[in-house]
């Protein structure tokens, strides 16, 4: 049997045919389709599409929200041999011009959401020859459309034009996937482009094939579980989990409600939760970061013995526990278990009930999560396992499992993939030791679409994958993530260090801050730039009658420093990398002023080429005086 993607959903439309695979919210409630649904749809939309002149190798885009009709139209995509390109709704339209351009994209799926994006850049579209395929009914955005003289079609009329015409383009269709090729390229996936244009990640049948398999093999993922899909899905975190990974093991997709706009998602996430009562979802740190503070400031307002419990029980449980992976000493049994259990069942147990009755854990990714979440989540009984991977990886290369995980690290490497960490010169290095992380398997990328020097920068003649991440394997096999090598910062003498985890330890244990990013490039000391919670420190100024500037400065910076004496990073950072001046930035990093990507990483890059001159500041004579002068009128800004 051929290793691709098509050949899982053949064999998932027969094992679990009436199965639940995909469900979108409707007026009248979740309206679900099986594995056998999909599998027949795609199918009688691969020769809409086919009819339509797509050919073999054809580049076929998709823009739209997590719904139903994107798995459906990425498999017909497959099934006629094309090539789909996902596109984030999150680009701007000089960015999906760029993308559409570059792959020789010939079509482009749009929603109801999306088509206002394709309606500003609808002579580009028009000049590039792509035909627009619109997701939803027939109304006044798609008619505006074809009124601008974009040549546009409606996948309804595609789906119905398949399913009358399926015995006339039988052989045709048979034809078309029985040439199907494990090496064919399922997937061109774009890279954010910080430092340049993007590139085109080609991920093929063999490459999701592998991962998927792996993946359900090393996690031990059981049948028959659902999950609300609240991330993107053009990214290959989404497909591999959800797409594919769903087809080995019967999981059930909802997507969350974005009717009325994306915007609607973020409103609509807890309401689907309660409905779905999903086993488990997909997220990145950002989100369970998000979670956590809502659960916080949820807890810390009912105050009195609540509030009390909830944090005397979080620090017994996370000693208790301690890295999830030793044993525990009896004495650690006997002083934590008592609070710990009397927390779990009087608090925790309503807490996480937030996440619905069915709620098993988290699987994140996308961005490395800091041990704090890792602890706050396993204590509360909805445990993040965390992974860790990229796009040219497919993306998976290791994941904490729940029968063994170690907080704090990035989990053990899949069966299928040899991980080596290596010096500068590709030598391996022995346990404990960092260097780059470097991977060689069948989940490692094709390469960069049209772009062979760049392919040739990160795969080695070997086939081996060079990350572009640090770290190293600890004598328990669990890899540890240290950080990205362009993110290092080299301080006066030289020495280098990853910056991430002092960043995130920050964030997560201040009132305040919401985001933080570091800086020292050969300087004698180490600066931030963080970013704040308006409501939090508007509360707290109100609560404690604080109307000057300089105070409010004073709380934050207590607040800057306070993972110095937090138990859990209590000495863990040397001095020099602590950040001894910080810069607030007058609002969050976000991905409407480009300083968040898609998958809600911070662009690092972009940061600190947008905040150069306060950085500067910060390192000039008088600089610092001017920089808390700033700071407290931007403090006082923020609560007013």
């Amino acid at each position: 049997m051929k290793r691709t993607v098509l050949e899982m959903l053949k064999e998932a439309s027969r094992e679990f045919k009436n199965n639940i695979y995909v469900s979108d919210k409707t007026d009248a409630g979740w309206r679900g389709l099986s594995f056998g649904d999909v599998d027949g749809m795609s199918g009688e939309l691969a020769v809409g599409l086919m009819a339509n002149g797509a050919q073999p190798g054809c580049k076929i885009a998709i823009i739209s929200e997590g719904r139903s009709q994107w798995i459906i139209s990425e498999y017909a995509i497959l099934k006629a041999r094309a090539v789909s390109v996902p596109l984030s709704v999150k680009l701007r339209p000089e960015e999906i011009a760029f993308r559409l351009e570059h792959s020789e994209s010939k079509f482009m799926f749009v929603s109801r959401n999306c088509i206002s994006i394709a309606a500003m850049m609808a002579d580009r579209i028009m000049a590039l020859g792509v035909k627009i395929i619109y997701l939803d009914e027939y109304d006044a955005e798609y008619e505006a459309m074809k009124a601008k003289g974009v040549e546009c079609m409606l996948y309804e009329e595609l789906l119905a034009f398949g399913h009358e015409h399926a015995k006339e383009y039988s052989a045709r269709l048979e034809e078309s996937v029985e040439a199907v090729c494990e090496d064919d390229v399922v997937t061109i996936s774009y890279t954010s482009g910080t430092t340049g244009n993007p590139k085109g990640i080609m991920l093929t049948h063999l490459n999701y094939w592998a991962n998927s398999h792996d993946a359900v093999q090393f996690f031990r993922l059981e049948n028959n579980l659902s999950t609300l899909v609240i991330l993107p899905l053009d990214h290959s975190f989404a497909h591999t989990i959800g797409f594919y990974c769903a087809l080995l093991c019967s999981i059930s997709l909802y997507f969350v409600d974005a009717r009325g706009g994306m915007r609607n998602q973020l409103k609509n996430l807890v309401p689907n939760i309660k409905e779905v009562k999903p086993h488990f979802m997909l997220s990145v740190p950002a989100i369970t970061g998000n979670f956590m503070r809502k659960i916080q400031d949820n807890v810390a307002e009912k105050g009195g013995f609540a509030n009390w419990l909830f944090k005397k029980g979080l620090k017994a449980g996370i000693l208790y526990h301690g890295d999830g992976f030793g044993r525990h000493g009896f004495f650690n049994t006997l002083f934590r278990w008592p609070v710990y259990k009397l927390a779990d069942a009087l608090v925790f147990s309503k807490v996480r009930q937030v996440f619905g009755p069915n709620f098993k854990f988290f699987v994140g990714g996308g961005a490395m999560l800091e041990i704090k979440q890792q602890q706050f989540f396993n204590c509360i009984g909805a445990p993040v396992m965390q992974g860790y991977g990229l796009s040219e990886a497919t993306p998976i290369i290791s994941v904490n499992q729940r029968h063994r995980h170690k907080f704090g690290s990035s989990g053990g490497v899949l069966s299928g993939i040899d991980c080596k960490i290596v010096d500068g010169d590709g030598h391996e290095l022995p346990l404990g030791e960092k260097g780059f992380i470097s991977i060689k398997g069948l989940n490692v990328m094709k390469g960069y679409f049209k772009n062979e020097k760049a392919t040739a920068e990160v795969i080695n003649a070997e086939g081996r994958l060079n990350t572009g991440d640090m770290g190293y394997m600890d004598s328990d096999d669990f890899l540890w993530v240290t950080g990205r090598e362009k993110a290092l910062l080299i301080s006066a003498d030289g020495e280098k260090y990853s910056p991430e985890e002092i960043e995130d330890a920050i964030s997560n244990c201040s009132d305040f801050v919401l985001q933080c990013v570091l800086y020292n490039d050969h300087c004698k000391y180490t600066t931030a730039v963080v970013t704040i919670d308006k409501t939090r420190l508007k509360n707290y100024a109100q609560a404690n009658n604080i109307t000057s500037g300089s105070k409010l400065l004073e709380v934050v910076s207590k607040s800057v420093m306070s993972f110095t004496t937090d138990f859990s990073y209590k000495n863990s950072f040397p001095k020099q990398w602590v950040p001894s001046v910080f810069y607030v930035a007058p609002e969050p990093f976000s991905e409407q002023n480009g300083m968040v990507n898609s998958t809600m990483k911070i662009m690092r890059f972009k940061v600190l080429a947008n905040y150069k001159e306060a950085i500067d500041r910060m390192y000039s004579v008088d600089g610092k005086l001017d920089n808390q002068r700033i700071n407290e009128e931007t403090l006082l800004k923020i609560i007013s």
